[in-house]
């Protein structure tokens, strides 16, 4: 029995676990105990997830909603954590042996590094993770000797693959698929005006609104780009982005003899979190079953990087190294959030991440206040930036 600690419970990957460990449960299995939870501030859902898992601890992020959720579940035998330490102690728990990381933005970062060390199994959905402190991150895991589980359909697609490979010197290079998001086919003459309403209509996958903006520009498949690169161990230029609008091929692997493995299945999380959560053992799932006949015709495309720039200035980020791709991803949370709240435009986006990608200067990460330090200074510019402009 793997036990437990979920960070993110209340967003779409957490739900979506939850559903996974019933699913299980369900089929008479016993290979995950919930033991933790942890969210933002969301606490009616995480109250009714701690009545129904009964984990031994559990933290919320925002320390007035901590507050709050005390007193909800007073008459419970929970220990309730708040703030960052609150999220970094479930981490430590002794009862908790795996941790499944799907909080969203940098605030992943930290306890991701305190489960490493902990010598806790994790499995890893929290992206920003590995694009800013990628190379903290695989150094804490091999010098704890963990393997970093990855949730990401892409690459739980790619670490599927992999499993029959014989040595690493056989692997010619991954290749990820991106569906394109909602925008896909159109030039930057047609996306002038486009409000977050547009953005948010993803055509196959259902996730959180921050997620979905970075779909829309593809600064989601430039920040897996970046995570390929770190969970992988691959150089950039043996990564390939293959747009693939059907979402059945979640990517692929290309051996030295160029035959080429692919993972297919329908668009649904619930395989790459269950696959996580159970590895290396399968248990039947709830997702629907493929049928290739049903589908007829799959289609891929080389992705537009002339008008979905976030793309390209992931790719130029990695490849200078270092800070650089944290600031670009702080730039890019930055300024989602202020897309969100329309105060910038959407093409705003890619033209605050490709300045940053193109002008900031990068230094070694030898430490976890040399990402915090670049992350906070390209938001500052982002938000200097659109403090004269925004509109």
């Amino acid at each position: 029995m793997k036990k437990l600690a979920l960070l993110g419970s209340t967003g779409s990957i957490g739900t979506q676990a939850l559903d996974v460990v019933r699913c299980i449960q369900k089929e008479g299995e016993h290979a995950v105990k919930v033991e933790a939870l942890a969210a933002h501030s969301n606490i009616r859902l995480l109250e009714e997830q701690i009545r129904e898992f009964k984990p031994q601890a559990v933290a919320v992020f925002d320390l007035e909603a901590a507050s709050k959720l005390r007193a909800a579940v007073r008459d419970l035998d929970v220990k309730v954590y708040s703030g960052m330490e609150g999220l970094c102690a479930l981490t430590e728990l002794e009862s908790v042996d795996t941790v499944l990381n799907s909080v969203v933005g940098m605030v992943g970062l930290k306890p991701t590094l305190t489960a490493l060390e902990a010598k806790k199994q994790m499995a890893l959905a929290n992206k920003e993770t590995l694009v800013a402190g990628g190379s903290l991150v695989m150094k804490t895991a091999k010098e704890n000797g963990i393997e970093i589980l990855p949730v990401d359909s892409e690459h739980s697609a790619i670490f599927q693959c992999l499993q029959g490979m014989y040595k690493k010197c056989d692997l010619n290079k991954i290749i990820l698929t991106a569906s394109g998001g909602p925008f896909f086919g159109k030039k930057a003459e047609k996306l002038q005006h486009i409000r977050p309403a547009d953005a948010l209509k993803h055509p196959n996958w259902d996730m959180g609104a921050k997620v979905t903006i970075d779909s829309s520009t593809l600064m989601n498949k430039g920040l897996e780009f970046i995570e390929a690169k770190w969970l992988f161990d691959m150089e950039p230029d043996d990564i390939d982005v293959v747009v693939h609008r059907e979402s059945i091929v979640h990517s692929l692997i290309e051996y030295k003899d160029h035959s080429i493995i692919a993972q297919l299945g329908v668009p649904d999380m619930c395989i790459p979190i269950q696959y996580a959560l159970t590895y290396p053992r399968r248990f039947p799932s709830p997702v629907k079953q493929l049928n290739l006949a049903d589908w007829q015709k799959l289609t891929f495309y080389a992705p537009d990087e002339e008008t979905f720039t976030c793309f390209g200035a992931c790719k130029r980020a990695i490849r200078r190294g270092g800070t650089l791709p944290a600031a670009v991803n702080g730039a890019n949370e930055a300024a989602v959030a202020l897309f969100l709240k329309e105060k910038i435009g959407w093409q705003d986006i890619g033209e605050l991440v490709c300045h940053v990608a193109d002008t900031f200067e990068t230094a070694p990460v030898t430490s976890v206040e040399d990402v915090l330090e670049a992350d906070r200074k390209a938001r500052a510019y982002v938000l200097e930036r659109c403090g004269e402009s925004a509109r």
